[in-house]
């Protein structure tokens, strides 16, 4: 990933248009795509959550400390250990799906990361119990201007940032073990730092992979089939990366209900 020219324009019979206007095309599918996910996301967590909350106090089968009303489907999904379920629903297929890439039709890689998306925006609707809506809105739009920002950076810069890789796996890693530990500790300052460190993690995923994708076009052009699946998996990276920052961030500045 070190010198893109160098690497890639000699000795091709493409010419140098064509290969911009091909990667022009390429990164738009993956921001499509990903974009779409994060709408997809969007919809099913509003979905499940209004499924899951009442306003009529006939029909509420619990009462929140906060005073929103929980549904039957909301006890079972919010406060049985079919909670657990709906955590690791996501974290499961996502690792199937990575291992299956391969051998799956680009047709089913492209189901797969819509089946996804849904899942995440299952697991996600307990965050509207939390946080308030319109803290929701405006940090969604921070995630989304400091995506965009990072994620052009990291498609314009020269500088070589593959090396970054291990070291965010390394923090991302981290990050995972110290949730679990807090989720048994349940402290407020390593909560902060969880988030804090997150915010950076998933900041650096985001330049990191936007790179990384813009690298793999070049091994994957004129290949029809390999570039569609490429577009798909880069998709799914960068939507983990921006749900990852979004998660943090309203963690950091959120308002709770």
């Amino acid at each position: 990933m070190a010198q893109f020219d160098s690497r890639y324009t000699p000795a091709t019979t493409v010419g140098r248009a064509d290969v911009d206007e091909g990667l022009r095309a390429y990164m738009l599918g993956v921001y499509n795509y990903m974009a779409a996910g994060v709408a997809l996301t969007g919809i099913v967590a509003y979905l499940v959550f209004s499924m899951a909350v009442t306003s009529n106090p006939g029909s509420a089968a619990a009462t929140l400390p906060n005073g929103q009303m929980l549904t039957s489907f909301g006890v079972a999904l919010y406060t049985s250990p079919l909670k657990w379920v709906l955590f690791l629903a996501p974290v499961a297929f996502v690792f199937f799906f990575a291992f299956r890439i391969g051998s799956m039709s680009v047709a089913a890689a492209q189901t797969s990361f819509w089946i996804y998306a849904a899942l995440v925006g299952a697991s996600l609707s307990s965050i509207l119990l939390v946080f308030t809506s319109t803290s929701i809105a405006n940090v969604f739009f921070i995630s989304a201007a400091t995506f965009a920002a990072l994620s052009i950076w990291g498609y314009t810069t020269k500088r070589d940032i593959s090396g970054w890789g291990s070291f965010l796996f390394m923090g991302l890693i981290g990050v995972i073990i110290a949730m679990v530990v807090n989720i048994f500790m349940q402290s407020s300052a390593m909560q902060f730092a969880i988030s804090v460190i997150g915010v950076l993690v998933f900041a650096g995923f985001t330049a990191y992979d936007t790179q990384r994708i813009k690298d793999v076009y070049f091994e994957v052009a004129g290949n029809a089939e390999a570039a569609a699946k490429a577009s798909v998996m880069g998709a799914l990276s960068l939507y983990q990366d921006f749900v990852g920052l979004f998660v943090n961030l309203l963690s950091l500045l959120g308002d709770r209900e």
